[in-house]
């Protein structure tokens, strides 16, 4: 069964930062894009970073441009997120996640799929990151 599982996450105070890591296991020719998401106590899932599969490009958030760049290792099958200047509203659970809609070419079709958690097929267990002093 091809997964992916994040890690990476713990207690960190304003300004710190945190490398979180999603690896797949197994393989997949479907999967075009690895997105990171977060869901906050009361809040709807939000995806905040994703990196195309295919060309390698990626997107960020507006409320993480900046602070938070999203990477990838193809021989490790890993994704990385770097979370730099960490702010306590950015506690949440964080998760990765894998699409495997038919690749485009299209950076809008990619970015509206990193957007929503229904553009996203596999879904591996969050990990808690708590921002806090």
């Amino acid at each position: 069964r091809f997964s992916w599982q994040a890690s990476g996450g713990g207690l960190v105070q304003p300004g710190g930062s945190l490398r979180l890591s999603c690896v797949g296991s197994g393989f997949s020719s479907d999967y075009y894009a690895i997105a990171w998401f977060r869901q906050a106590p009361g809040k709807e899932r939000e995806g905040i970073s994703c990196i195309s599969m295919k060309d390698g490009s990626t997107y960020h958030a507006d409320s993480v441009k900046g602070r938070f760049t999203i990477s990838r290792d193809n021989t490790n099958n890993t994704v990385y997120l770097q979370m730099n200047s960490l702010k306590p509203e950015n506690t949440a659970v964080y998760y990765c996640a894998a699409g495997s809609a038919p690749y485009s070419g299209s950076y809008s079709v990619f970015v509206a799929d990193c957007r929503s958690r229904y553009g996203m097929d596999y879904w591996g267990k969050g990990t808690q990151v708590t921002v806090s002093s």
